[in-house]
């Protein structure tokens, strides 16, 4: 797993709920190739076009509020997402970001050093986040081994799996 990413910066405000994330009226798509073409489509209808593979989202307090729409982290993730960087999350969107393997930061400072198009560099070890346009930087806060796990084996699903296999 690569615990230094880097990429471009698209911010977004303060209670970005899972409606806008992705609209409930696309949640009959079930193939990830057709979810990812509507990532934040309630914002801007043409983000996934804009969005590049490792990019980062960042965001202001409470990302990914509102219903329990797990095709909300299934776009993100598979519009190539680096990471979402915030100053705080919903909670069951935080929670299924990491089961699917899409690593969520919380840095309380974010929305203050990071602006759109900025070059950002968060690193997953150190809990360090460093706006490399700027030179600014902030803590994170740190993810716990358990959830480092889950994301170096690319979800809870294969972390599971790979349980099971070692126990055979």
């Amino acid at each position: 797993m690569q615990v230094l990413l880097s990429g471009k910066a698209f911010v977004f405000g303060k209670n970005i709920d899972t409606d806008r994330i992705y609209p409930s009226r696309f949640v009959e798509f079930t193939d990830v190739d057709e979810i990812k073409k509507y990532a934040m489509y309630g914002i801007d209808p043409e983000f996934a076009k804009k969005f590049g593979k490792g990019d980062i989202i960042v965001a202001g307090t409470n990302f990914g509020c509102g219903s329990s729409r797990e095709h909300a982290a299934i776009a993100l993730k598979a519009i190539g997402a680096g990471a979402i960087i915030a100053e705080s999350f919903g909670r069951i969107f935080f929670r299924n970001a990491i089961n699917l393997g899409l690593p969520v930061l919380v840095c309380k400072d974010v929305s203050q050093i990071v602006a759109a198009g900025d070059r950002v560099e968060a690193d997953l070890e150190k809990g360090l986040l460093q706006n490399l346009t700027t030179g600014q930087g902030a803590s994170m806060q740190p993810l716990s081994p358990y959830i480092m796990n889950i994301l170096a084996s690319g979800g809870i699903k294969p972390m599971i799996k790979a349980m099971q296999e070692g126990c055979e």
